[in-house]
């Protein structure tokens, strides 16, 4: 597989995150925001390896979509966390920046897909769970 920065970047991003579930855990015993951020930091990188692999144009926009999805609402619980003194203002800007990061590369992949073809305007994928 041809080496890709998002890719890396993502896992690199995962690998923070997981390390800040474990000290949220046994630092602040904190357990809800803390499983919420792990589930959302670490599907933006699965949804980026699977987006890798897809099938189709319109299975990689859907995969990289989620993944931007999925890295908003992880903007969102880092800032919760920072919100109710569980990270400090340093850590809340390290991991902030790198999340931002990959919202501007998954917003520029996801934007010049120009996802449907046929269509005028822009429709979000749908998925099936």
């Amino acid at each position: 597989m041809k080496h890709s920065i998002i890719q890396e970047k993502s896992r690199c991003f995962a690998s923070r995150i997981i390390k800040l579930y474990q000290y949220l855990q046994q630092q602040k015993g904190e357990f809800v925001m803390s499983k919420q951020i792990l589930r959302s930091g670490t599907s933006i990188g699965a949804n980026i390896s699977e987006a890798l692999c897809a099938q189709s144009k319109k299975d990689f926009y859907a995969k990289m979509y989620i993944a931007y999805k999925e890295s908003s609402e992880t903007s969102y619980w880092i800032d919760m966390l920072h919100k109710n003194g569980y990270i400090t203002d340093y850590q809340y800007k390290s991991i902030s920046t790198d999340n931002l990061e990959l919202i501007k590369i998954l917003s520029a992949i996801t934007k010049t897909q120009k996802y449907p073809k046929s269509s005028q305007h822009f429709e979000k994928p749908t998925t099936n769970y």
